[in-house]
């Protein structure tokens, strides 16, 4: 069951965090960014789910502890 769990959840934040790269290079096209410029903030974007994700495991896991 823990693992089950543990790969659902995976999967939805990877899931979350590409929603949100793909809404941030979509919303730099619109300002007028270079594609370059567009991928780059879709990078940031989806670094920055991941790490607030992470962040965020590891305060449940230290609350929980």
């Amino acid at each position: 069951m823990t693992v089950a769990f543990t790969l659902l959840t995976s999967t939805l934040v990877l899931v979350i965090a590409l929603l949100a790269a793909a809404g941030a290079a979509k919303l730099a096209r619109l300002d007028g960014a270079t594609y370059p410029a567009a991928v780059t903030r879709a990078a940031t974007t989806f670094a920055a789910v991941i790490t607030l994700a992470a962040v965020v495991a590891n305060a449940v896991v230290g609350l929980s502890s």
